[in-house]
């Protein structure tokens, strides 16, 4: 069933932000992070369109590249949380995809699996160190000896080295040049080919672009920098959420709006209602002043955001709203980081969330 908010993607703007990519990793081999549905942009879609234009996609799990796989894409496949149990390895041999060891009991495992003869017999496969996250990765002491059992492997045909970044997305913090240093060192003792930067990376530490760069939200066209805008970064929005003005109210001075009554019109407005809400991936925690646009007007947003509807002030609009005039909650206009930062979480959150239907 269609509701009247909108989810709206723009292909050109996702080629331009591909480009913003290679301004600064010419050199790079180019992986596109598609996880999470393409961080709610539509997986297939985006897989499709880009499929030409990129090395490999990275995805978060075996599910995400099996419905990939049957629908057709054979780009290499990259499965950052690597495989869980055997069955999965096998399904890495058989789809051909790359899996990522991060755990010791992968490694032992990948070892030891022993695979149909009508399957691949050998994969690619990557070693990810754990420079500092402290979230997944073989340790850096481990490294060596891992990837020596892995390139002694028949079932492996070739090893790439990885690492991910706890804090790029604050430049100057003092953990991103250790974690550079610690990854430099592995990587120069291993003398493999290697992927360190994400979209954060990519844009502020030139240093940490290697063989291979991870481009994720950047694609999609939010900051993944905290001290910078997407428009500063010269990014373009890819998803614009939009819906309609479904009613006018008239407030009277003191009067409340919305659930919890936590707003109240210092003097008489003019209140326009939206439908939108958390129900369609709105932030229920936006505040108030909030940016909605109206014709082409910013409006502030009053009252608690509801399922499916919000409240917005259109008191000193120069052109008045009407019933049925369109409304952008983000895109061109209003960035989603900073409806994201109205409702203190992060533009990814709001675009997987307004995406799920896609």
């Amino acid at each position: 069933m269609r509701r009247s908010a909108s989810v709206e993607i723009d292909f050109n703007a996702l080629k331009h932000n591909l480009s913003v990519v290679r301004q600064f990793s010419s050199n790079a081999k180019i992986v596109a992070v598609i996880k999470a549905n393409a961080y709610g942009h539509g997986m297939l879609a985006v897989a499709d369109y880009l499929m030409n234009s990129v090395d490999a996609f990275a995805v978060a799990c075996i599910q995400e590249a099996e419905y990939l796989r049957s629908k057709g894409v054979q780009v290499p496949l990259i499965i950052l949380q690597g495989f869980h149990s055997e069955d999965q390895l096998k399904q890495c041999f058989e789809l051909n995809l790359e899996p990522v060891c991060h755990q010791h009991w992968q490694v032992d495992l990948l070892l030891q699996v022993k695979v149909s003869k009508s399957l691949s017999k050998s994969l690619k496969a990557w070693l990810k160190v754990d420079t500092g996250m402290h979230r997944l990765g073989i340790s850096a002491g481990d490294a060596a000896s891992v990837f020596q059992r892995l390139s002694n492997s028949n079932s492996i045909d070739s090893v790439y080295l990885m690492s991910h970044f706890a804090n790029a997305d604050q430049p100057e913090h003092a953990s991103n040049s250790q974690q550079l240093l610690a990854f430099n060192e592995i990587e120069k003792a291993l003398n493999i080919e290697s992927s360190l930067a994400n979209s954060a990376a990519i844009l502020s530490m030139p240093d940490a672009v290697k063989n291979w760069v991870r481009p994720g939200i950047m694609l999609y066209g939010a900051s993944p920098l905290s001290n910078k805008t997407a428009a500063e970064l010269g990014l373009k929005p890819v998803m614009k959420l939009h819906s309609k003005v479904i009613a006018i109210n008239s407030l009277n001075a003191g009067e409340a709006v919305g659930y919890g009554s936590l707003w109240s019109s210092d003097r008489d407005t003019q209140i326009a209602v939206i439908s939108v809400g958390y129900g369609d991936g709105y932030p229920r925690h936006a505040q108030a002043g909030t940016p909605v646009l109206i014709k082409n007007e910013i409006c502030p947003l009053v009252g608690r955001v509801s399922m499916d509807m919000i409240t917005v002030d259109i008191t000193d609009m120069r052109n008045p709203a009407v019933i049925g005039d369109s409304v952008e909650l983000w895109g061109d206009t209003v960035a989603v980081d900073e409806v994201a930062k109205s409702a203190s979480t992060i533009g990814y959150e709001l675009l997987c969330n307004a995406g799920k239907g896609l």
